[in-house]
């Protein structure tokens, strides 16, 4: 059986142990630090806040998908179109409902992203100048 229900614990005594919590049908539900609704993770915290890592895990399973199908014989502009509407939503969803933390902001984790495929993209014309 697949857990869908979990408790998670948002302000400033987040970390403090909490009470288990009873089902009417007699199960605990699970007190998590991670948790995923409507696709997006939250994660336990003083602040409301959303783990930018399991988006950054799709959008590099999908444009390596792409890679995969394509190759090298599609034009960079086809796979960038392909790229752009199929890989960048995983990546940005959920993203413009949260403050990102200075922290998010500084380690940059979108922007490596997609600096990463660009490089894995254009890596071949670099070599040929």
């Amino acid at each position: 059986m697949r857990k869908k229900s979990c408790c998670l614990r948002i302000g400033p005594r987040f970390n403090a142990t909490c009470t288990s919590i009873i089902t009417s049908d007699g199960h605990n539900l699970p007190w998590v630090s991670e948790m995923r609704y409507l696709g997006i993770y939250f994660v336990a915290g003083r602040n409301m806040r959303c783990s930018v890592s399991y988006a950054k895990r799709s959008f590099y399973r999908s444009s390596n998908a792409i890679f995969g199908k394509v190759g090298r014989r599609a034009s960079e502009e086809a796979i960038l179109q392909l790229v752009k509407s199929k890989c960048m939503p995983m990546l940005l969803y959920g993203l413009e409902c949260f403050a990102l933390l200075k922290a998010d902001v500084k380690s940059r984790p979108i922007d490596f992203a997609v600096t990463r495929f660009l490089m894995k993209l254009l890596g071949h014309l670099t070599l040929a100048l």
